[in-house]
């Protein structure tokens, strides 16, 4: 009678015999080779930490939105956070809720609807960065903000084209699937135009050059992207993003535009106009005028305004939408500055006249939205200083206050020079 085998398996990974392990997998070549239930959910997990690999603890789930928001919820949203700007508003909400719509069209579709790209023009402090991040936030999708001015062609000193897909790969935890639906902010758009119409003998690389590398990103196509930037880590292995279904929105201040939309517009003219179309141009606002032909005429080239077909303008911001800014949105700045206060146990009050002497000095000194927050930082920092050490339950900023604040700290001869 023949003895029986008391051979027990062993993981061929780590040694772990069958008794100590929760289970063995034996190979297909039945060559006695085994691996462990433990090697297995060991390997998964590395696996999730590897670019572009999405097992393991690293997955994300993948994109799938239940309801996509109608354009009128989208832009009750951006109501809550952003001060007017009603146009840019409805073509944003428009684009956004047509662009994740036709993500979830059938593939057998007879119809293919193509990428809505957007661009913005506005003056700087108006709203484009915010409005472009609080539609994300409202979509819980990958975002990414990328400044246009640090881009060269490929092979000068400065970014790779490529690098845009680089930070939504980061924003995404380097989910592609995820980050292949996400959506690129490109700010300071107009800093790459081109530089002028004559030939040189230098090369247009910060201009027309990364126009050209930003034609096949922004119209849809396989791209080869470098994880962790393409010259600091040459070895790395590349990951394939897909452009197609990623919406790419731009935004730039396009300073000087007016002049050319005047020009277009024809409103220069010697005597008195008899033309009534003519009279009905708002020449303070020109930027609502402004068509493709302008941002052609200030550099962009042809190919890449065919690729952002949604043109949408900001306008810029008056006194009414500056004192709303200071108090009305979820992140108001006097609401932000209360918060702070109100950790400290001191209840902060900002008086009206207050109020109108900051958007007063916003104006004065043409410092838009942005200035405010420099403003309100000049007229507190002394309170910020002392208030913690101090036995006070509340304070008034009032507009004497403010204004000595100012004085006191060199703010209007700061602009002066």
């Amino acid at each position: 009678m023949a003895k029986k085998s008391t051979h027990k398996p062993t993981c061929s990974f780590c040694g772990r015999p069958a008794d100590m392990s929760q289970g063995m997998i034996t190979s297909a070549l039945g060559d006695g080779t085994y691996i462990c239930v433990e090697c297995i959910s060991s390997i998964n997990e590395m696996l999730g930490e590897l670019p572009g690999h999405s097992h393991g603890k690293g997955k994300k789930e993948s994109f799938a939105m239940e309801k996509i928001p109608t354009p009128k919820e989208i832009n009750d949203f951006l109501d809550q956070y952003v001060v007017g700007q009603d146009s840019a508003k409805k073509y944003l909400s428009v684009a956004v809720y047509n662009h994740y719509k036709r993500l979830q069209q059938h593939l057998e579709d007879d119809v293919d609807i193509e990428k809505s790209n957007i661009i913005m023009v506005g003056p700087t402090g108006t709203g484009k960065t915010l409005l472009a991040k609080t539609i994300a936030r409202l979509l819980k999708v990958p975002f990414a903000i990328v400044d246009a001015t640090v881009l060269t062609e490929a092979g000068y000193v400065g970014e790779d084209i490529e690098s845009l897909l680089t930070r939504l790969l980061q924003a995404s935890d380097y989910d592609v699937e995820a980050a292949q639906r996400g959506i690129v902010f490109i700010d300071e758009i107009d800093k790459i135009a081109r530089k002028g119409d004559n030939p040189s003998i230098t090369r247009d690389v910060s201009g027309e050059g990364v126009q050209q590398g930003l034609l096949k990103l922004l119209e849809g196509s396989i791209v080869s992207v470098p994880p962790q930037g393409g010259r600091k880590h040459p070895e790395q292995k590349l990951i394939e993003v897909d452009t197609k279904n990623i919406l790419f929105i731009c935004g730039g201040a396009f300073d000087g535009i007016e002049r050319k939309i005047a020009h277009r517009l024809n409103t220069h003219v010697v005597g008195y106009s008899t033309d009534p179309a003519r009279q009905k141009i708002q020449r303070d606002n020109y930027l609502q005028y402004v068509a493709p032909q302008d941002l052609k005429s200030f550099g962009l080239i042809p190919e890449i305004i065919g690729r952002l077909p949604i043109l949408c303008h900001l306008d810029p911001l008056d006194r009414d939408a500056l004192r709303a800014i200071l108090t009305e949105p979820k992140n108001a700045i006097t609401r932000q500055y209360k918060k702070l206060f109100e950790m400290d146990g001191v209840k902060l009050t900002f008086a009206d006249d207050a109020l109108d002497l900051i958007v007063d000095k916003a104006i004065e000194y043409k410092l838009g939205a942005r200035g405010l927050r420099s403003i309100v930082e000049s007229i507190m920092i002394d309170l910020m200083y002392e208030a913690p050490s101090m036995d006070i339950k509340e304070f008034t900023v009032t507009a004497d206050y403010a204004q000595k604040q100012l004085q006191k700290a060199h703010f209007e001869d700061n602009q002066i020079k």
